[in-house]
């Protein structure tokens, strides 16, 4: 207990004067007044609940949760990063970490490879999408969640580790080892032609180099016959301002304005110009965006839309036009700040919620469609700030029937494409490849016997029908009704698996590609069914459509 009171007062003595001294430099107004009172007050609350406290209080988990705490008030995007969570943070801006290369997930109780990255260790050692890792290290690691199996597999590169691997068709576990490399995550993890003459780039991050990886992209694309390119943000977070105006300098010309930043530090108000010559200021552009897409997803389209230098399709995207930066802390921990907002060529800033508002409940409000500006493109096409970017071209999100939902999260699709790849050795071309009527009545026998029960909507509002009239006491009077209704409605799920083939078979086949050709497989095989996609080549290959939006006539 003394040890614990002398610490605290050592680091009241320590922290304390150097707020004030800080302080003192300056005239203390309100402002200054209220920090260094809450401070003392904090300090002192601190020091009072770990010496008083009836159990023994972890200080450093006591201290990280008021952090967290107080900054939630601010934003989503302010986030103290304590040193046990430093090389997350890196691996987030940087894309690099020391591991194996791989990606996992809890199935069912079983730690499970998704899918080994092509030329990393886990690929090189045979490790297949499937596979149930039992042990690492001799150690069992049922049980664990999947952040703890990550820091089980990652570490420094040229260490070595053992995995013990179930996998499909064998009888027995048995051991790889495999040696950890220094893994770089890529920003563009696929590009491709689509068709004859248009190609797709993926741009899933922005890591460092996500402009390099985008430019080597497009002109390997180009090489291969691409007179137009699709650009994939949808699902997209953002990441690094540089790289997102890297990438729009690609196409727009040099000297070009991308993004200007305002915020409360004069530091922060600056101008992000296209500084280098483009690489293609012609090329016919479709930009893919959705609800997932945001911040440095939202410059690179806001960006090609306010030039009118390419077309949006899609859905909304998500709203953040917040930029952060990060302030080191004592003892490797940082702080990763709101410093400023952004705005895109047209002057508009995308930002959906004004977390300096908020209602009676503490929640942050949704700026009101009534309230956002207009504002206009290159060649005067009326766009709006506030609420994400909208595409110049709805396309209707596809919804799943709940067939194929169930058996998605089930793990039976998954499962299923398991079992096809032990007992097939190869497939055609992921593009090429189709499901025969024989080998999907395969799949629908194998599940017979598979749990993928479900409730509709229907179903559910039934249950709530019936549950209301026993509770007022009509049950008796319409149990008849009642019960002829159910059979009317009550779905036969061995029926929906036939009624709904077609989008089974679609996701079916997407992961039997995934088995043999990786994550390139996958996407290959959705070109004929992404709605997205479907409607990028349309409006790519109609030049007159194409120019019509742009010129907003």
């Amino acid at each position: 207990m003394r040890l614990k009171r002398k610490h605290i007062f050592l680091t009241s003595l320590v922290v304390l004067p150097l707020l004030f001294f800080s302080f003192t430099s300056e005239k203390l107004g309100n402002h200054y007044f209220e920090i260094a009172k809450n401070m003392k007050i904090f300090a002192q609350l601190y020091q009072e609940v770990n010496t008083y406290y009836v159990d023994d209080v972890n200080p450093s988990e006591l201290m990280t949760t008021g952090i967290e705490a107080m900054l939630a008030t601010l934003d989503p995007y302010t986030n103290y990063i304590p040193e046990d969570r430093i090389e997350d943070y890196r691996t987030m801006t940087t894309g690099e970490y020391g591991g194996l290369g791989v990606v996992v997930g809890n199935r069912n109780g079983d730690i499970t490879i998704i899918l080994p990255n092509e030329g990393y260790p886990a690929y090189e050692a045979g490790l297949q999408i499937g596979d149930v890792i039992m042990k690492v290290d001799g150690d069992e690691i049922s049980g664990k969640n999947t952040g703890e199996i990550s820091k089980y597999l990652k570490g420094q590169a040229g260490s070595e580790v053992t995995l013990t691997i179930k996998r499909y068709g064998n009888d027995q576990p048995f051991d790889v080892k495999v040696k950890r490399e220094k893994i770089q995550i890529n920003n563009v993890p696929y590009y491709g032609m689509v068709t004859d003459n248009i190609g797709l780039i993926q741009l899933s991050d922005f890591t460092r180099n996500a402009s390099k990886e985008v430019g080597d992209a497009l002109t390997e694309l180009k090489d291969r016959g691409a007179s137009k390119v699709i650009i994939d943000l949808r699902g997209n977070p953002g990441g690094l301002l540089n790289e997102a105006v890297s990438i729009v300098n690609l196409f727009v010309p040099k000297g070009s304005d991308v993004v200007y930043t305002k915020g409360r530090i004069e530091d922060w108000n600056k101008t992000y110009k296209a500084m280098n010559p483009p690489l293609d200021t012609e090329i016919p552009i479709a930009v893919l965006i959705n609800g997932g897409s945001a911040s440095a997803a939202e410059i690179v389209s806001g960006s090609i839309q306010d030039y009118d230098r390419g077309v949006l399709l899609g859905s909304r995207s998500f709203g953040k036009g917040l930029v952060q930066a990060t302030r080191p802390l004592d003892y490797n921990s940082r702080l990763k700040v709101t410093v400023a907002k952004y705005y895109i060529p047209s002057g508009r800033c995308i930002q959906e919620i004004d977390y300096s508002h908020r209602n009676k409940d503490g929640e942050a409000i949704v700026v009101a469609d009534s309230l956002r500006e207009q504002f206009k493109t290159a060649n005067g096409r009326p766009v709006l700030d506030g609420g994400g970017v909208a595409p110049d071209i709805k396309v209707k999100p596809f919804n799943f029937a709940q067939i194929s939902v169930s058996l998605i999260l089930k793990g039976l699709i998954f499962d299923y494409a398991t079992k096809f790849h032990h007992e097939n050795e190869k497939i055609v071309a992921a593009r090429d490849f189709k499901l025969s009527d024989e080998q999907f009545n395969d799949f629908v026998e194998w599940i017979k016997d598979k749990d993928y029960g479900y409730q509709t909507k229907v179903e559910v509002t039934m249950e709530e029908l019936e549950k209301s009239a026993k509770e007022d006491k009509y049950y008796d009077d319409i149990i008849d009704e009642i019960e002829n209704l159910k059979k009317k409605v009550y779905h036969n799920k061995e029926s929906d698996v036939i009624k709904f083939k077609d989008e089974i078979k679609d996701v079916l086949e997407a992961e039997i590609c995934k088995r043999y050709y990786l994550e390139a497989g996958e996407i290959e095989s959705t070109f004929t069914a992404d709605l997205d996609v479907i409607e990028a080549v349309e409006v790519l290959n109609d030049d007159a459509r194409y120019q019509k939006i742009l010129s907003g006539n």
